[in-house]
Parts: structure tokens; sequence; C-alpha cells
């Protein structure tokens, strides 16, 4: 006897039983339906058919019937296969995106679930563990950053490398992402070039404490306040706060988004084809970045954003890798196992002796800079490159906005 013949026989007793004690006037149509579980206009008509046809009036009219709601049989065959032979590693909810992206697929996500679980082909998640609670948001877009890598397997063929993500805390919205061998200052410098030039200075940033962000004296210590990386220089001269994260729960927000991300975008690579770092990036830029954002960003707290224009782009030579030098007797400095040759400049007939600042951009050009004047810039192979501006000894223009300069927040 199956599942459903045994509760209707229950019900029938039950409701046998008390209905001769509201007859009895024992108990009152309220509270016989309570102790049902229905409610009284359920009862009542119960009742009625009771009354009519007897026990048989009880059986559950729905038995043996065939909704008219139920999802077609060949269509669930039909995703089955498709999910057998070219969606096997994907979880439910991407592989019901893919369906109905790429083959004009109707059925919702509840019913895709409960038949590739009835088909042994999803196991069904483990039970969540006790409730933890989450740090409240930044309540406006542009309040605080998180930047991070994860090491993994994200093209097929290829070795492991890092995904560097900059994404915003008020709304997990992310805003640079891309593919590099190892993650370093290198990368983190170009993150947040990719992220500043595009919306503005923004108020603090969240890491972890990888040497590249912080100077720490003695492996698993506090930060050092006092010594900073080419990063923290940077954050520094641009205002911007730089927040050290403590334990790996401290950035579960960036945590969890890796998690999603190493679930999914490895199989979107492979969906779209790509076979190269180069094509990756440009394609997570043009594509991946706003579906991601589109299916998972959330919106802020507050309207408005924290962002602020950064009118002079101080960020231009902040967000480099900057180094002093002492140029030798021959107008020349060291850089890189270069020798850099200074042009001649009107500021004085030679810079020997003179202590000079290099700032190197994420693309391998560098500049030499004597206090506020550009006395050269070079191609990455040491090579000197005509200057843009009217004249050599070029002077930059102011590093920070004052209050009253500064522009007005981007959307």
């Amino acid at each position: 006897m199956g599942t459903a013949s045994i509760h209707e026989g229950v019900r029938r007793m039950r409701f046998s039983r008390l209905l001769e004690r509201t007859a009895a006037k024992e108990l009152n149509q309220e509270e016989a339906a309570e102790m049902l579980g229905i409610n009284v206009r359920t009862f009542q008509r119960w009742v009625v058919r009771y009354e009519a046809e007897g026990e048989d009036g009880l059986v559950d009219r729905r038995m043996g019937r065939r909704s008219p709601k139920r999802a077609p049989e060949e269509e669930v065959e039909r995703m089955l296969g498709l999910f057998r032979d070219k969606y096997a590693d994907f979880t439910v909810k991407h592989f019901h995106e893919q369906m109905r992206e790429r083959h004009g697929y109707v059925l919702g996500y509840t019913v895709t679930k409960l038949a590739l679980h009835a088909a042994g082909l999803v196991s069904k998640a483990p039970k969540r563990s006790a409730h933890r609670k989450k740090r409240p948001r930044r309540p406006l877009r542009g309040m605080l950053l998180h930047q991070d890598g994860s090491r993994h397997a994200w093209i097929e063929g290829l070795p492991a490398m890092d995904l560097i993500v900059t994404m915003d805390d008020a709304t997990s919205e992310i805003y640079s992402m891309f593919l590099v061998e190892e993650e370093g200052t290198a990368s983190t410098l170009r993150a947040l070039r990719e992220v500043i030039g595009e919306r503005g200075l923004f108020c603090s940033l969240y890491t972890d404490r990888g040497s590249h962000y912080f100077y720490t004296p003695k492996a698993g210590e506090k930060a050092s306040k006092t010594q900073q990386t080419q990063v923290g220089r940077a954050l520094s001269h641009l205002g911007i706060g730089h927040i050290a994260a403590y334990s790996p729960q401290a950035r579960g927000r960036s945590e969890r988004a890796f998690g999603t991300l190493q679930g999914r975008l490895p199989k979107d690579l492979r969906l779209a084809g790509i076979t190269t770092v180069a094509a990756a990036n440009a394609w997570l830029k043009a594509h991946y970045i706003g579906a991601h954002n589109a299916a998972f960003a959330i919106k802020a707290e507050q309207e408005g954003s924290a962002f602020v224009a950064d009118r002079h782009e101080a960020w231009r030579e902040a967000l480099c890798v900057i180094e002093e030098r002492t140029v030798a007797n021959d107008n020349t400095i060291a850089w890189n196992g270069r020798r850099l040759q200074l042009p001649e400049s009107r500021l004085r007939p030679h810079f020997v002796k003179a202590v000079v600042r290099v700032h190197e951009y994420p693309d391998g050009t560098a500049s030499v800079f004597l206090g506020p004047h550009r006395l050269a810039t070079f191609a990455a192979d040491g090579h000197g490159i005509s200057p843009d501006a009217q004249e050599p000894g070029r002077v930059l223009a102011p590093s920070r906005t004052s209050p009253r300069g500064r522009a007005s927040a981007h959307p």
C-alpha cells in the first residue's frame, strides 16, 4: 500500500471521529478543523460530501490524475540528456541559466532541480551549519572595496593562475577582474588603476595581509603601521584607507564571491571557446563582468555614491612603482638592469649626484622626476621616448584637489 493510500485511510478515520464529536456538541467545527490541520471551509465541504456519499466522498479526487501544470515528460527528458552530455559538472542554478539562454528551455528552476535529484544526477545540498551573523554592508557604493586573488585552473588546458577581483562591499558588484600568472604589486596597481580611472577615488580598501599589501615584520603578526609597501604608499598618497584582514572569515564576502566564480567561470570560458589568457581577459571585461553583476549584485542600502572624481588624475602618477635613484657621473641612472640616459634639460646643466624618482607604469614604461619635473620617459627596453609635453622638464599637476575644488561624485 502506498503512502498516499495510508494517509487517505487515516484522514477518513480521524474525520469520522471528529464529526461524531461535533454532532455530540463536544467540539465546534473550528476546533475540529484545527485538529485536522485544515480550515473551517474545507471541513464544511467534507461534511457535505460525507453526508451525500459516505466515506467515498472523502476520497482525494486528485489521486490518479495527472496535474495539467505538470512539466512535459519530453522536455524533462531533453533537459536530463543535455545535463548528462554537456553540463554534468555545472551547479543546478548555473545549468538552468544556460538551458534558458542557449536551449530555449522554459521550465522553472525548482522543477529542474527536483528532476535532477530524482534521476540521481545531482545530490541534495548538505544541511547548512548554524547561523552566523554577517558583518553589515557599507550603505553607499564606493565606501569600501574588497580586493583579493584566487588561484585556480580557470582556463581548460592551462596551468592554475590568479584571478584578481576588486568588488564593492555595498553591492557585491565587481569593478575589475583579470587573470595573471601570479598576484603581486603589479596586479594590484593595475586593478586599482582600472577602478579609479573609470569610477573615481573611493574611501577604503579591504585586503588580506599579503606582502605586496602590507609589510609584516614577523609572519603571522600585525602589519606595520610605519613601513609601507608600494601599494600602501599609493593608497596613502590618494587618501584611500587600507584595512587589513586578520582571518579568512573576515574576508567572507570576497571568499563567497570566489566560490561562485570557481564554480561558474571555468565552464563559461569553456563554452565561449576561450583558450588564452589575453582572450579571457578581453572577454571578462567585455561580457562576463556585466552578466555576473546583473545576476549577483544587489542594491545598495542608500542611493548615491561615495566615489569622488580625481580632477587632476593624480592616480596616474601614484598608482605605479616609485623608487629613488642617485644620478651617476655620466648623467645616467640604474633601473632594472639597464642604464637610463637623462637628456639635456633647461633646469640645470647636469643632474650628477641628484636624487631622482623613477615611476614605473603597468605597461613597463618609466618616467624620471626631479621634484615635480618630469625629466624623461623611457620605453620598457630602456630607450627614451619623445615627451608628449611641449618641452622637456614638464611639471606635474597638483597631486590633490582642495576640498572646494573636488568634482561631484560619480553616479
